[in-house]
């Protein structure tokens, strides 16, 4: 901070009008039902692995730590840390705490400092250069008191405004009263909390944080939806404005505007933030997430911003001015800091070139300050129209754009950011972004202004918005291709005609394609953060980041959420459907179970990881070029790296994703999962067939052409089968029609075995145990005369056993696939039962697969201690351990 301070003061940047002649401005921030500040409970409650966030605090910053113990002890008299649960409710404990969270109080914290900064602009304003000369003599001349604090004059004297030892009558030419109210006509901070009126009808805790808050803050506005009961069946609704009266000592109403009716008919957020956009004040509005932050020193420089509304780029003064962020949860862990190398390089190298050299930054969110009466008399700062609006942020650059507006980016000014320090909040914020992308191609925002840019324009604003995320599902379709198209090569016998051509021979080609698949997948995606940290810290830091980073399995972590973008904004392609997701914003500090990761990452990374897989050993052993092990390995070497970072990614950057007993106990619960009972009205965290059901809901609401499309796409498993059959023993080399076609009496068998077996354990199992064994024994025996005349009578072979379980495998897929989209036609006939049951089995299978290799990494030594101290920085590692050993001294109180 003290460094970008100091080279921003080199910057250009417009003079800085008196407090008196700036523009006036507010800061507006929605809000609804996360973290206030920090309670009592939940700082110390520990998790299933005995780790509180108070103790993961200490560890993480143990400076700041033994600063407030120290700061504790000089002010209240503290001798021990546990006494500060006893004082004034643990205030001082719990402020300390959200201040490095990702909570409301640390928001308003850092945006009043605007209101600090301009009262102390506002009395050097004021002040005489001798006033200012006096008082650093003072200063400079007064020594602290044994204490470690200064005398009571020296106090007095500051509080009075009169630095001179003689008093020179500074508090008569401008008192701290008028600095004040001089500093309030500038700025107002607006706090949106939709539903704080109902949080204090309950008496939520949340409403008595931010109460406090008010009174802790005199700029700090709260502005909310009350519902009021006119009768029996109606309601009135009206947007409230509310601040803390210091005179009264209460909440005080300012304005009560009546609205037409619910604000809930859009997107959450932008409603929130329109019906409060009214409330605010002055010639610009700043909007700020409620994981930001903001530094004293930053805010010193928010008059020459303000100036630059006055300023001309071009042809017309601007209506965005876009800030840089500095993101503030890099040292958490190692996906936090992956997260912050990719959204440094985002905000300042992406936005300055989009800004002032391509014209075609947009708004991509938080710390941007907009020209508020341009925009109120043009539709406002939020698009809110459900499901389209999702990505709501990035329309009020469009709709700027289109009116002729202009936006900017301004280097020397920076306001703190939050971002996701968990893989899960992670890709939860991912497929967000990504499904408001797939909504942003359907949206006649983006076809006007496709329509209205020149071709230079067009082809940036292209790459800069939804053309990110088509590169990234074409890089993925990308690797189908090569691989489904190889299995067919192979399959055909064309790859082996080929061979003898000696195309395929060449090493310089396959290495060719193998760099080209590894530099679009991991590298290519790493380059821009390389090049801002190199302009921000130097090349030498730059790349040793980068080779930590690279150890830190960062490369893996990418790669993952290429896969997450792919998939979601591919499936909001085809289906729409774009929803919200609530990601959360607390600390990462415990283990998530296999359950909920396979909740997350079954359809975006599992399943298809696993085709992958299933693709690249058919592949191995039946492709003519991969007879040679080196070239094999240059061949697919980058898609085994793909597939396998998509099925371990959400164990690698799982706290104690290596540990044995969770591994044990996660298998447990994910069975306990796969086979509940009860009833459907059960959560998905309980049930899977209700996960099952809610994560087809895109199927329910496609249209016909996305049926269609869905269905050709599951045909690729046919053709699969029809190459494989043709690779038996038993089919003898006959390449007619009717070896395929006879192929599926395989599957209608295994269908009337598995119908038999499931009926007869439906009916018997319980009371009629004979009978049910006496059915099991029946279609043994049948199974095994099948064999012994197969065996006897064709050219089977035991290992074709093996191959029919690769060949039917995928087939059923593909018509459970199928079924899914033709739900509508079977879920009232018995098919229906069929299709959940076999559906079950599958999804035992992946989840059973995909945990082979965690468990066998479980069980191995070392694994777990590593993976801790990639997760983690060195500090919390060390700390886990030891409370992990103190903890195993803990006397069980269930003996």
């Amino acid at each position: 901070r003290i460094a970008f301070f100091s080279n921003s003061l080199f910057m250009n940047m417009p003079h800085a009008p008196s407090v008196e002649k700036m523009l006036a401005f507010s800061v507006l921030t929605p809000y609804c039902s996360e973290d206030v500040i920090y309670s009592k409970e939940k700082l110390r409650v520990e998790n299933e692995d005995g780790v509180s966030i108070i103790f993961y605090l200490q560890r993480i910053f143990p400076d700041d730590w033994n600063n407030f113990l120290e700061r504790m002890h000089r002010e209240q008299n503290i001798k021990d840390s546990d006494e500060l649960w006893n004082i004034d409710k643990a205030r001082d404990l719990r402020l300390w705490a959200s201040y490095r969270g990702q909570t409301l109080a640390r928001t308003v914290r850092g945006m009043m400092y605007y209101h600090r900064a301009l009262q102390m602009l506002a009395y050097l304003d004021a002040v005489s250069e001798l006033d200012i000369q006096q008082g650093r003599e003072l200063l400079s001349t007064t020594s602290l008191g044994t204490d470690g604090v200064f005398p009571e004059e020296f106090l007095s004297a500051v509080s009075r405004g009169s630095f001179s030892s003689t008093g020179s009558g500074i508090s008569a030419l401008y008192r701290r009263s008028q600095q004040c109210a001089t500093a309030l006509l500038k700025f107002t901070y607006v706090v949106t909390c939709q539903i704080y009126g109902a949080q204090k009808a309950k008496k939520d805790t949340h409403a008595e944080d931010i109460l406090f808050l008010m009174k802790k803050h005199e700029a700090l506005r709260i502005a909310y939806v009350d519902e009021v009961m006119t009768d029996r069946d109606s309601k009135k609704f009206f947007s409230v404005l509310v601040k803390y009266d210091p005179v009264q000592m209460e909440e005080t109403e300012i304005y009560r505007i009546q609205l037409p009716g619910s604000i809930k008919l859009g997107e959450g957020k932008p409603e929130n933030q329109n019906h409060a956009l009214i409330f605010t004040r002055g010639d610009a509005v700043q909007t700020i997430d409620m994981n930001q932050d903001n530094y004293f020193e930053e805010a010193l420089k928010v008059r020459n911003l303000l100036q630059e509304f006055t300023q001309n780029y071009g042809l017309r003064r601007p209506q965005i001015l876009g800030i840089r962020e500095n993101v503030i949860t890099g040292s958490v862990s190692s996906l936090a800091s992956f997260m912050s190398a990719q959204e440094t390089s985002f905000v300042t190298l992406c936005q300055r070139v989009l800004a002032n050299i391509l014209k075609v930054r947009m708004h991509y969110g938080h710390p941007d300050v907009f020209d508020r009466l341009w925009f109120l008399t043009r539709g406002g700062i939020s698009k809110a129209s459900r499901v389209i609006n999702i990505s709501e942020d990035i329309y009020a650059g469009f709709n700027c754009t289109l009116r002729g507006g202009n936006v900017t980016h301004h280097e020397y000014i920076q306001v703190g950011k939050g971002r996701d320090v968990g893989l899960n909040q992670i890709a939860l914020f991912e497929a967000k972004v990504s499904s408001g992308n797939g909504e942003q191609v359907l949206s006649r925002d983006v076809y006007r202004l496709s329509h209205r840019l020149d071709f230079f324009r067009m082809l940036s604003f292209y790459y800069s918005t939804v053309g990110f995320y088509i590169n990234n599902l074409i890089v993925v379709l990308t690797v189908y291709a090569f691989l489904w198209g190889r299995v067919y090569l192979a399959l055909s016998g064309a790859e082996k005609s080929i061979e003898k051509i000696n195309y395929l021979d060449s090493k310089a080609l396959i290495a060719s394609l193998n760099e080209q698949f590894i530099v679009q997948i991991g590298m290519f995606t790493v380059l821009p953060v390389v090049v801002e940290n190199s302009l921000e810290n130097g090349f030498g830091s730059a790349v040793w980041d980068f080779f930590t980073m690279q150890l830190q399995l960062s490369s893996v972590f990418y790669t993952f959420s290429m896969g997450t973008k792919a998939h979601f904004f591919g499936r909001t392609l085809l289906h729409g459907g774009a929803r919200y997701r609530a990601i959360g914003r607390g600390f990462v500090v415990r283990h998530e179970k296999f359950t909920d990761n396979y909740r997350l990452y079954a359809r975006s990374h599992f399943v298809k990881g696993i085709e992958l897989i299933f693709l690249l050993i058919i592949y191995e052993s039946y492709g003519a070029v991969s007879t040679s092990t080196v070239v094999y390995i240059f061949l697919t070497l980058s898609s085994w790296f793909l597939a396998l970072s998509w099925i371990t990614a959400p164990f690698v950057f799982n706290p104690l994703g290596f540990d044995w007993l969770k591994t044990v106990y996660d298998f447990d619960d994910f069975l306990n999962w796969i086979w509940y009972k009860g009833s459907l009205l059960a959560s998905a965290e309980i049930s899977w067939q209700v996960w099952w059901n809610e994560e087809q809901d895109h199927l329910r609401t496609t249209g016909f052409w996305g049926k269609v499309l869905e269905i050709v796409l599951s045909l690729r498993f046919f053709f699969f089968q029809y190459g494989m059959v043709y690779h038996l023993k038993i089919a003898d080399n006959n390449t007619s029609i009717l070896v395929y076609l006879i192929s599926w009496t395989y599957i209608a068998v295994a269908v009337v075995i598995y119908v038999i077996l499931s009926q007869a354990s439906e009916k018997f199992s319980a009371k009629r145990h004979l009978y049910y064994r006496g059915i099991q024994l029946l279609v043994t025996i049948f199974f095994s005369v099948v064999i012994i005349l197969l065996v006897t009578l064709t050219k089977f072979e035991i290992v074709d056993m093996i191959v029919s379980l690769l060949v039917f495998i995928p087939t059923g897929w593909g018509i459970l696939s199928i079924a899914l989209v033709l739900k509508p036609f079977l879920v009232h006939t018995r098919i229906w039962s069929l299709v959940i049951a076999v559906a079950r089995l599958y999804e035992l299978a992946i989840g059973v697969s995909v945990m082979i290799p965690v468990a066998v990494m479980s069980w191995l030594p070392g694994f777990q201690s590593m993976q801790t101290r990639i997760l983690f920085n060195e500090a919390f590692s060390r700390g886990l351990q030891i409370s992990r050993i103190l903890s195993g001294k803990k006397p069980n109180p269930g003996f």
